[in-house]
């Protein structure tokens, strides 16, 4: 079956029609810029993930996460004692050390601290 494509001027237009919903199927694509411009607008996009169109879906990242520190206050039914997990900085040095050994040294240093904070702060880290 054909995708059908969705602009920013196919929203625009969607918006000026009164529509305020958008059905997003595995067979409408939305360029990232007409995403954009369906949050702006108050368009709402009913879409299994809400992500942007170039953001890949990943299902390890999309399921709930518990925060190290609402861990910390939740007791393990399970275990005797509860598990912490891994500390922030070792989170940060684990995906540092991962990009570079994927990257080498092509990635600016800064962007990639900027990318981590914004990854562990999507997952519920910090």
């Amino acid at each position: 079956m054909a995708k059908t494509f969705i602009t920013e001027r196919d929203i625009e237009d969607m918006a000026k029609r009164g529509e305020l919903t958008l059905t997003v199927t595995d067979d409408v694509v939305l360029t990232e810029m007409a995403f954009e411009k369906a949050e702006r607008l108050g368009l709402v996009l009913l879409q299994p993930h809400q992500l942007p169109p170039a953001a890949p879906i990943r299902p390890y990242l999309s399921e709930p996460v518990i925060s190290q520190s609402m861990a910390a206050k939740t007791p393990c039914m399970n275990c005797s004692q509860t598990n912490p997990g891994p500390s922030e900085e070792d989170l940060r040095q684990r995906i540092r050390d991962a990009v570079k050994a994927k990257l080498g040294n092509q990635i600016d240093p800064a962007l990639l601290e900027t990318i981590i904070t914004r990854v562990l702060n999507n997952v519920g880290i910090k």
